[in-house]
């Protein structure tokens, strides 16, 4: 009788725990289209954000270069 129990109680175990496994992937696979959307925002803000550290960049030594001479 005990082994019974044990083993009825090990069937709902492991069921319940397919059952919240299953339900793990489904969350995760919704959240990821929302998740590259954002990932490509990001990236086009990182892109903007070395554009303009480039053109600051090239400014700088344009404006050293003529300071430069003038002393």
């Amino acid at each position: 009788m005990k082994r019974l129990v044990l083993f009825v109680v090990a069937l709902v175990f492991a069921f319940c725990t397919t059952v919240m496994a299953a339900d793990k992937p489904m969350a995760a696979g919704t959240a990821a289209p929302a998740k590259a959307a954002d990932t490509k925002e990001v990236k086009k803000a990182k892109k903007e954000t070395k554009a303009a550290k480039k053109a600051k960049k090239a400014e700088k030594p344009a404006a050293v270069g003529t300071a430069a001479p003038a002393k």
